[in-house]
């Protein structure tokens, strides 16, 4: 999957579940400050990712992540 079908997916992901205007989730958008979004939150971002993984999801890997580009980066190489 590609980097823009990654985003995409996780455009829809958040208007859904945390009706979040579209147009406000761009790959700059901070999760924490611009989104709002909360670590609970941040997981269940995450949740409803996995079903465009083809690999285990690490925690670990999600300690540094501020942006939705830094997202879209590390869920990149997990649908391969």
């Amino acid at each position: 999957m590609t980097k823009d079908v990654i985003f995409t997916k996780l455009q829809e992901a958040l208007e859904e579940e945390f009706e979040i205007p579209i147009d406000k989730i761009t790959l700059e958008s901070r999760l924490f400050e611009d989104l709002e979004l909360d670590s609970i939150d941040a997981v269940d971002m995450i949740v409803k990712m996995k079903p465009y993984l083809n690999s285990q999801v690490n925690p670990e890997m999600f300690k540094s992540v501020r942006t939705v580009q830094d997202v879209v980066d590390i869920l990149e190489p997990l649908t391969k």
